[in-house]
């Protein structure tokens, strides 16, 4: 029993006695719309939402925030576009980047390579790095991962079966890279990072076509009907485990022991998530394997943060101590080299002035050493961003370094709000409508010209409204809040 408030004698019965429900609520609930129909405190106690149980407290004490700070953690996967833009920028560079490398992968990571099989064998064995292109040196085999690591960076993009594709995206990464890692540079070591992070994240909230079947699902669901039956999944983790158990008895997995067991924990529990999902999707297990998962994911997702203010604080702090950074001709030098000259006459107009030189120099510095300080304030963290994608851009058309340039605006793309990227969804949704709507064959609403027709009713397979914004009340393309969660990738699902 709590004492009332002594600026309010008028109420002096005791705030909420007894819980009238004991069972715990679930994990997408919100303690706020959990109060008791009981009389409510009046003053300054009353002020905020009061959490359930027989104990109040006030709702500007640490004690009611920690509480909202660990509910919001647990009952939700935060950022769902910033991670959905991680996940389609660093697949879609290393996608592009092997299909770059296709003609010459045999010369670069293949039996062709200078830093022949053997070698790379030697060092696998000595820094204990995984690859499983070391099983053999078979061509086939090579070309088989080669093929592999290409198909599911495009399914990762897309956000198909994202829960496998990221697991099969990362092994393919860090095979192909610690095959030849003389081969890589700055660009190839944060793909090399996001690789793992990803496969801890739900980054197919939104975005993929894991969130169109979640939709299709939740308008099943609300019709009365059964979820769609899930073959796809059952088949693709059954050959999986099997090679995962091949590998592991084989020792095949590395000498690293944080791996099998990543590889392990999360074949296991896709296997419980699936189980618990069909057979019981209302109980409290499958509430716990949610928070699990929002956790994982909130915790990787601020892994990724720091690791993008670390890389820019590194970089930005020794680049001052450089005597060419201190004089402002740093950049002068990479501009004359034929090797980073793409263009050489561009390269030419701008080296040829000193102050543009000292200007991009200096101004490189001081990007990357103020970036992290600025997150404190939303308004000079969003004109920085615009500076440091802008400074990638440049780069990539100067320096020659395209994909260095896709792998950091795809990490900066994470502190990017919210509201830019949904509108940047819609406008993005509205073009591939007017697109398609412009292709022979295609028929039309009647009335609403341009506005193609759909079987499934007046919402499209994403669940979004064909006329404007989704039905999430933000205009965004957000998937339908289920107890699960959809079609996001989890840690456990």
């Amino acid at each position: 029993m709590t004492i009332p408030s002594p600026q309010s004698p008028q109420n002096p019965a005791p705030q909420n006695p007894a819980p009238q429900n004991p069972a715990p609520q679930s994990s997408g609930s919100q303690s706020s719309g959990s109060q008791s129909a009981g009389p409510q405190p009046t003053g300054p106690w009353s002020a905020g939402p009061q959490p359930a149980g027989p104990r109040a407290p006030r709702s500007g004490g640490s004690g009611g925030g920690l509480a909202r700070g660990l509910q919001r953690v647990t009952a939700s996967a935060l950022g769902p576009y910033q991670s959905a833009v991680v996940r389609i920028g660093f697949a879609a560079t290393y996608l592009f980047f092997l299909l770059r490398e296709l003609p010459h992968r045999h010369e670069l990571y293949g039996p062709d390579s200078p830093w022949h099989w053997d070698l790379a064998r030697q060092l696998t064995e000595g820094n204990r790095a995984f690859s499983v292109l070391m099983w053999t040196d078979s061509t086939v085999w090579f070309e088989a991962v080669y093929a592999l690591t290409l198909l599911s960076a495009a399914a990762l993009m897309l956000g198909w079966r994202t829960r496998t594709m990221s697991v099969l995206f990362m092994v393919g990464v860090l095979s192909v890279q610690n095959r030849s890692i003389f081969m890589g540079d700055g660009g190839d070591n944060v793909v090399h990072l996001m690789a793992i992070y990803l496969v801890l994240t739900r980054c197919a909230q939104v975005w993929s076509l894991d969130a169109r079947r979640a939709a299709r699902n939740a308008r099943r669901a609300a019709e009365g009907l059964p979820p769609l039956r899930d073959i796809v999944g059952p088949v693709l983790w059954a050959p999986l485990g099997y090679v995962l158990v091949t590998a592991t008895a084989l020792g095949g997995l590395g000498g690293t022991w944080w791996l099998p067991a990543l590889l392990w924990i999360l074949w296991l529990s896709a296997a419980v998530w699936w189980v618990v999902d069909r057979y019981a999707p209302r109980s409290e297990f499958r509430t716990l394997l949610d928070v699990l998962a929002n956790l994982a994911h909130n915790a990787t997702l601020a892994v990724i943060m720091a690791e993008v203010c670390l890389i820019y604080a590194t970089a930005g702090w020794y680049k001052i101590q450089g005597s060419r950074w201190q004089d402002g001709t740093a950049l002068y030098y990479p501009l004359n080299l034929d090797y980073f000259t793409p263009w050489p006459a561009l390269s030419d107009i701008l080296g040829a002035s000193g102050l543009m030189v000292m200007v991009l120099t200096y101004g490189t510095v001081i990007v990357q050493v103020a970036f992290p300080f600025t997150l404190f304030n939303r308004r000079v963290k969003n004109v920085l961003l615009v500076v440091m994608i802008c400074e990638h851009a440049g780069i990539a058309l100067l320096l020659g370094l395209p994909f260095f340039s896709m792998a950091m605006i795809a990490a900066d793309a994470v502190f990017l709000p919210t509201a830019f990227l949904v509108w940047l969804g819609t406008r993005a949704t509205l073009g591939r409508r007017r697109l398609l709507s412009r292709l022979p064959g295609r028929s039309r609403t009647p009335g609403k010209p341009g506005a193609p027709t759909r079987a499934d009713g007046p919402d499209g397979p994403d669940g979004r409204s064909a006329d404007g914004p989704t039905r999430d009340g933000h205009g965004g393309t957000e998937e339908p809040r289920l107890q699960g969660g959809g079609g996001g990738h989890t840690l456990v699902g």
